[in-house]
């Protein structure tokens, strides 16, 4: 009976460590599962601010963009190339940037345009929005200058002379065929004074030049 009695025992025993293992395996298995899962979801959470940040500043800048020619047609791709020009150029409203990077003042000073600033090496039959040949300024009451356009220029091809460059997405591009001095297309785009008339327009009445 004795005998019994210590098989039933160590049967319990052994039983009963089993289960302790068990529980033991099974508590380690979850607080590992749970803890690279919440180690998951931290690395997540660290990600989403910078995604929101990057997606949300490409939304405000569209949407400053569209406030102010939204209304003209232009297509998004083009609004958005627009805002391209602006983050290009935006050091250039510290004119001695300009001349840092070697554009120069070619003395051509005209009604609603503005002073002309040329880089002769931006002068390319290729198109780069954000490589323009020119900057346009006008100057404030002080007589500082102050950036309110860029205007491109790329040589004619003489083979088709009739034909203007591929210039921004769409078609609102106005190119003008400019023969007298340079015998290059221009194409100006007013991405930092409103133009009422259009942003592709060489002339904009809302600059007053001084």
């Amino acid at each position: 009976m004795k005998k019994i009695n210590n098989e039933m025992n160590s049967s319990v025993e052994k039983l009963l460590n089993s289960y302790t293992m068990l529980y033991r395996s099974t508590v380690l298995l979850t607080a590992l599962f749970f803890g690279s899962l919440l180690t998951g979801c931290m690395k997540q959470k660290e990600a989403r601010p910078e995604e929101t940040s990057t997606s949300g500043e490409v939304k405000n800048k569209a949407s400053e963009m569209t406030v102010l020619y939204g209304k003209s047609g232009l297509s998004s791709e083009t609004i958005l190339q627009l805002q391209e020009v602006k983050d290009a150029t935006a050091k250039y409203h510290t004119v001695e940037n300009a001349f840092k990077d070697q554009y120069v003042d070619i003395n051509l000073k005209l009604p609603n345009m503005g002073y002309h600033f040329l880089m002769s090496g931006l002068v390319s039959p290729v198109f780069d929005v954000r490589k323009p040949a020119i900057l346009v300024y006008n100057k404030k009451d002080n007589g500082s200058f102050q950036l309110v356009a860029v205007e491109y220029a790329i040589p004619i091809d003489w083979s088709k002379p009739n034909t203007p460059p591929e210039g921004f997405a769409g078609d609102a591009d106005q190119w003008n065929f400019n023969t007298l001095n340079t015998g290059w297309w221009t194409l100006h785009a007013w991405v930092w004074q409103f133009n009422p008339d259009g942003v592709f327009k060489p002339m904009n009445p809302s600059v007053v030049v001084k």
